[in-house]
C-alpha cells in the first residue's frame, strides 16, 4: 500500500511539473491576507509584527510537502530577523508529532477544522503564501513548480523590495 501511495505521489508531482503555472488555491496576490487562524500551536505562537510571514499548508503524507520542509528550515534560519515560517497541517497533533523526519525547525500549528485552508480554498499541497509586514500577499503557489520555485533568491527579492 505504501508503495502504491508513493508511486501516486511521484506521478502527481510529475504531472504538476508538466502543467502551466497554476495556483491550487484562491489567489490573494496583492490583496490583504486573511487573518491567521489556527486550532492549536504545536510550537510557541510566533511574533509576526513587522515581519514577512510564510505560511505553508502541508500534511505528513504529502511527499512534496516533506521535500519542502528542509528548505523551509533554511529560510527560517537564514532570514530569521525578517521572516517567520509557519507550517499548518489539517491533521491531528498526534499525527504531526509522530513524523520525526524531516524535522520541522520553524513554527507549527494544526487546524483540523481546516478554517484557514478553506478561506484560501487550498486544493493542492504544499501551498505557500508569503505575506509582507503590511499584511499583503506578495507570493503564492506551489514551492517546487518548475520556473516558479520558492527559493532564497525569491525571498531575498521580496524582502529587499519592501
Amino acid at each position: 500500500m505504501k508503495r502504491i501511495l508513493f508511486i501516486l505521489s511521484v506521478l502527481t508531482v510529475t504531472y504538476s511539473y508538466s502543467q502551466e503555472k497554476k495556483i491550487w488555491a484562491k489567489s490573494f496576490m496583492n490583496k490583504k491576507a486573511p487573518e491567521i487562524v489556527v486550532e492549536k500551536w504545536l510550537t510557541d505562537k510566533p511574533e509576526t509584527q513587522g515581519k514577512f510571514i510564510l505560511i505553508d499548508f502541508w500534511a505528513t503524507w504529502c511527499v512534496p510537502c516533506k521535500k519542502a520542509i528542509p528548505e523551509l528550515n533554511v529560510f527560517q534560519e537564514k532570514f530569521i530577523d525578517s521572516l517567520v515560517v509557519i507550517g499548518i497541517s489539517d491533521e491531528t497533533k498526534a499525527k504531526v508529532k509522530k513524523m520525526k523526519i524531516p524535522k520541522i525547525e520553524y513554527y507549527s500549528a494544526i487546524d483540523t477544522r481546516k478554517k484557514l485552508k478553506e478561506i484560501y480554498e487550498v486544493q493542492g499541497i504544499p501551498h505557500c503564501v508569503i505575506i509582507n509586514p503590511d499584511g499583503v500577499v506578495v507570493w503564492e503557489g506551489w514551492p517546487h513548480l518548475k520556473g516558479f520555485e520558492l527559493n532564497e533568491e525569491v525571498i531575498r527579492k521580496l524582502l529587499n523590495s519592501y
